[in-house]
């Protein structure tokens, strides 16, 4: 059976704790073990959530060592950096851009870092860095959930080989039933962005 790794960072809001128990469920639903844990400040709007997923084990902690995650995961730039110390060499971090400005930055009393920087890092780990379109499709006049564009994305990565996108997709009606067609628009977007 492969195994994957993976370490997701983002902020409290972003739907990071529903990837992720979508992919435990899909899993699951597919027969595959999965363990993980939620780490931190996943009760707090716009405070850090990091999740740690071992995908395909069992009889494992959830808990992924630096230098040890096979893929890293972010939906906001600046946690990215959090996150990718956890990637082993040659890893693959897939980024979701977007800005979610701290106090401090939004006070003038921290810099905001660029994602240059992170490319930079990336880089210098041989990680590969798969970064989505921050303007995210619309659905209608709305844009698409931003955590079932990344699902989506994230079955056209490594995930996607072990866990089929058809198994995340019904994973994803059955949870939400009456948002269906925007769901599966969001997903097939984000499997198509990558």
């Amino acid at each position: 059976m492969n195994k994957l790794d993976i370490y997701f960072v983002s902020v409290g809001g972003q739907g990071a704790l529903t990837v992720c128990a979508v992919i435990a469920e899909a899993a699951a639903d597919f027969g595959v073990p999965v363990v993980h844990v939620a780490t931190k400040g996943m009760a707090q709007r716009g405070g850090a959530v990091c999740e740690q997923m071992r995908i395909g084990r069992e009889d494992v902690s959830p808990v992924i060592s630096p230098g040890k995650a096979d893929m890293a995961v972010s939906m906001e730039i600046s946690e990215s950096f959090k996150a990718i110390r956890f990637l082993k060499p040659g890893g693959t971090f897939v980024l979701l851009p977007l800005i979610w400005r701290p106090a401090a930055v939004m006070l003038g009393k921290a810099a905001y870092p660029a994602l240059e920087e992170l490319r930079e890092e990336a880089e210098k780990n041989r990680i590969k860095l798969l970064v989505l379109n921050p303007s995210l499709p619309l659905f209608g006049a709305k844009p698409v959930k931003e955590n079932i564009y990344l699902l989506g994305a994230l079955s056209s990565t490594e995930l996607g080989s072990i866990i089929p996108a058809e198994s995340l997709r019904n994973c994803i009606r059955r949870k939400w039933p009456k948002a269906e067609d925007a769901n599966m628009f969001a997903f097939n977007e984000g499997a198509a962005a990558l």
